[in-house]
């Protein structure tokens, strides 16, 4: 499953849709402006709420977390003593945890688990500009969940592009 989302529109109180790969509507991300952290919504075609993203508050580190129906399902932060500086950790609810690692500013990202690739995210096999693509690998994944990380791990490295 691949998904294209048109980059130049991202920020808080934007909105912008995510097209499948036959250009058809599939998730609205909804940036709730006028707030005290950072919130988004992650929306169906029909406008249902899928997945609640928000910045924790307070935190030592940025770090993002992701609900779906009022629960936690995700926490998400840069990777401590990594080499890297474009690395971060998702922890899940479960216990489990996914690793995304590569040029988030740039868009050439990959989510793994277990170092098993659960999604790609490129601009590479993109002619639009300002625009990628998240391609869901695994037929189990769930896509509003990848797609909700890359939104945050994007998200948390312009923050600190941004403070530098």
């Amino acid at each position: 499953m691949k998904f294209l989302v048109r980059d130049r529109l991202l920020g808080i109180g934007d909105d912008y849709w995510i097209e499948d790969e036959h250009g058809r509507k599939a998730f609205l991300v909804d940036g709730k402006a006028m707030r005290l952290r950072d919130t988004f919504e992650l929306k169906d075609a029909q406008g249902r709420v899928l997945i609640d993203i928000h910045k924790k508050m307070p935190a030592l580190r940025d770090t993002m977390v992701i609900e779906r129906g009022g629960e936690p399902l995700a926490t998400i932060r840069r990777k401590r003593l990594s080499l890297l500086r474009n690395h971060y950790r998702v922890a899940l609810a479960d216990g489990t945890e996914l690793d995304v690692s590569g040029k988030i500013l740039d868009r050439e990202f990959v989510v793994e688990y277990d170092d098993e690739l659960l999604a790609h995210i490129s601009r590479r096999w993109l002619r639009v500009r300002e625009t990628y693509g998240v391609e869901v690998v695994r037929d189990d994944a769930d896509p509003a969940l990848l797609i909700a990380v890359a939104v945050c791990v994007i998200h948390l490295a312009e923050r600190e592009r941004d403070s530098d």
